[in-house]
């Protein structure tokens, strides 16, 4: 693979965790629940070919108990 495909396919994986991010905000915030760290770990988009990698973050215990629940909700339905 030339450099120029590298790159392609390096920002693709990029442009599919950027999506993979809106798209968890999206399907969270529909169950109230809403993690202000999620994001893709900069860190894994490092270097030539980058490895994206979606960082959920931390969140106060508030929001982790709401998620459990809509985990609970989910599960019983």
């Amino acid at each position: 693979m030339e450099a120029t495909e590298r790159r392609r396919a390096a920002a693709d994986r990029v442009r599919v965790a950027e999506d993979t991010v809106e798209r968890l905000k999206e399907g969270l915030a529909e169950f109230g629940v809403k993690l202000p760290s999620l994001r893709i770990d900069p860190v894994s988009c490092a270097g030539d070919e980058p490895a994206p990698l979606v960082d959920l973050g931390r969140c106060n215990i508030d929001t982790a108990l709401r998620l459990c629940e809509v985990l609970a909700e989910k599960e019983r339905s």
